[in-house]
């Protein structure tokens, strides 16, 4: 039956000196959501609570997964160790930061702040991932600033630097080809 699939209302709570505000707790039967697959699971969770029109607001506050589910996520393709290898640090924390402001600066703009950030010390710098080929900076042109200036503090700084380049886009295929041309660049992390 299809009542097995059915997400369940567990309890409510009224939300204290907030009137008409309840806090309500859903449960789900795991085989609503593909094993090992974080966009199924937000998907459907956010996705299709959020999308329930006669809810006139909604926040969700908590995410419980069972330790059974979160078992099946197999993890990163790689850890620490290999960023620490193409970095060379050792012995230490690694240090890096999000470029911003995130949206809104021209590519030269960008490879500026993420030159600034690599030459005053920071290992790494990373791409929000709002970041993608906006009209004011096209993917392509980040690619080269960063490069850039990612290249041009370890020739100032004598050690490895790195970026996370953000080269996600509307289809497998123009991903890979962003991250093909990043790798051309030689930039270390991609």
């Amino acid at each position: 039956s299809l009542d097995r699939y059915k997400g369940r209302c567990y309890d409510i709570e009224p939300v204290a000196g907030e009137e008409n505000q309840y806090i309500a707790y859903v449960a789900y039967p795991l085989d609503l959501f593909e094993e090992g697959s974080v966009t199924n699971l937000f998907t459907s969770i956010v996705g299709n609570v959020f999308g329930f029109k006669a809810l006139r607001a909604l926040r969700l506050e908590d995410l419980r997964i069972p330790p059974a589910y979160s078992k099946t996520f197999i993890g990163p393709p790689h850890g620490i160790q290999v960023e620490r290898d193409k970095l060379n640090k050792y012995g230490r924390p690694l240090l890096g930061c999000t470029i911003k402001p995130k949206l809104g600066l021209s590519a030269k703009n960008y490879g500026r702040a993420v030159y600034e950030c690599l030459r005053g010390g920071l290992d790494f710098t990373k791409d929000d991932e709002n970041v993608n080929s906006q009209p004011f900076m096209r993917w392509r042109d980040r690619f080269l600033f960063v490069a850039e200036a990612l290249f041009k503090s370890q020739a100032e700084t004598g050690e490895i630097k790195g970026h996370y380049l953000n080269a996600t886009a509307g289809t497998c295929e123009e991903m890979f080809k962003r991250a093909v041309f990043a790798r051309e660049l030689g930039v270390p992390i991609i």
